[in-house]
């Protein structure tokens, strides 16, 4: 590669950051919480109530103080889960069970397979510390403080956690809509006859799953014939009804490439080459949708690797600003010894592994063909490795990856 060609080649966080630039939270939304799974708060959550309630029995056996220990004692009580909690006297024990409230006068409670019962008497061994086996309130949270911070993306354990609260709405941000465009008049769907030079469109299904996996609602779908009035048309469809218009495909310089053009009639276009592999091309842009709102519009490559890792590069980042969710700024990221060789030139290259994880520590194994058109590469890779410029790897050197194990 020329050198000339080489300082061409923008780095990824230039455009990362254009993509970004004056990116805000949608607008805020009540939804039920049975519903709000992979959404993102809007607003603090505050917890109104002490979890647990109450001081309770963490298994199945008998209450007492532990002054009272080492004693055969009276069983008075029988205290089941959910049964209001009764005033036990020292010198006596009370049967409880896995989730009782712990009776007033009582501070402990021994396993049941410790405790011999003989009759309507307990003996009780002895060294039996305060606090053992009981669940005090406000162990999880307490009343007043913080439950959930704003950004959250609400995932089972969240959901669980506002449940404690008994609460079953919460304030979201709207989901981004997204439409999605397939151009190329080559690519068909699947379930049609294929023609000569024709390939079934791998990239739909692929980009339709990851943007959903990322929040987004994909409200518009559509093959975009390969003419300047076809893509102009769909474009200005799309508009009007997303947040976001997705295309793959189109966004190279040759004469069938439309959706450069297209967009410069109907708002403003930047055409990035990348120094990155895969994913050169990019096309970041913007539009008016209804009531001149932004609509952001991101172009990736037809290869279908490349808006695979676009996808996560681009996109979900893009989707996270605009669901006001700061943990889907940067994919995770941890360091592997690589079992390949590698060397890069001017571009910064995005290899698809496998993570294998081991007492000695982490392995990344890298997919034999990691040409842009090979969509396996993707299927079990567990992770980004993150190959800088001008670069030789050996097998055994660390690599820094990026996780895919995520939202």
């Amino acid at each position: 590669m020329t050198s000339s060609h080489a300082a061409s080649l923008a780095p990824m966080e230039d455009a990362l950051a254009t993509l970004l630039d004056g990116v805000a939270p949608l607008p805020v939304e009540r939804q039920p919480c049975e519903q709000a799974e992979g959404r993102v708060l809007a607003a603090p959550v505050v917890a109104a109530l002490d979890v647990p309630p109450f001081d309770n029995s963490a298994m199945d056996g008998y209450a007492l103080h532990h002054e009272d220990a080492g004693q055969r004692l009276p069983v008075a009580l029988r205290v089941a889960a959910g049964a209001p909690g009764e005033r036990l006297e020292r010198g006596h024990c009370a049967r409880i069970f896995t989730g009782g409230q712990l009776p007033e006068g009582a501070d402990c409670v021994v396993m049941q397979e410790k405790v011999q019962r003989v009759g309507d008497e307990a003996v009780i061994p002895a060294d039996i510390p305060a606090g053992d086996n009981v669940r005090r309130r406000g162990r999880d949270v307490r009343a007043g403080a913080p439950l959930l911070d704003a950004g959250t993306r609400l995932d089972a354990a969240a959901l669980g956690h506002l449940a404690g609260q008994g609460i079953v709405e919460v304030d979201v941000h709207r989901r981004p809509r997204v439409a999605l465009l397939s151009t190329g008049d080559e690519i068909i769907d699947p379930g049609k006859p294929l023609a000569a030079g024709q390939i079934y469109n791998s990239n739909r299904p692929m980009l339709k799953s990851l943007l959903e996996r990322f929040g987004a609602e994909v409200v518009l779908t559509r093959s975009v014939p390969d003419s300047p009035e076809g893509t102009r048309d769909c474009l200005k469809e799309a508009a009007e009804v997303a947040d976001l218009v997705v295309s793959t495909g189109g966004v190279s310089v040759g004469e069938e490439d439309h959706v450069k053009a297209a967009l410069e009639t109907l708002g403003t276009l930047n055409l990035w080459r990348l120094a990155i592999r895969p994913g050169k091309p990019l096309a970041l842009g913007q539009m008016e949708g209804p009531g001149g709102t932004p609509v952001r519009f991101v172009g990736l490559p037809g290869n279908p690797v490349s808006s695979y890792v676009g996808a996560w590069l681009f996109l979900r980042p893009l989707l996270g600003a605009l669901q006001g969710c700061e943990s889907m700024a940067e994919l995770p990221r941890l360091w592997a010894r690589s079992d390949f060789a590698t060397s890069t030139g001017p571009r910064q290259h995005y290899m698809r592994v496998r993570l294998a994880f081991a007492p000695q520590g982490v392995s990344a194994l890298a997919f034999s063909d990691q040409n842009s058109g090979v969509l396996s590469s993707c299927i079990d890779a567990d992770a980004l490795a993150v190959i800088p410029p001008h670069c030789e790897i050996a097998p055994g050197d660390k690599v820094e990856c990026l996780w895919l194990r995520t939202w």
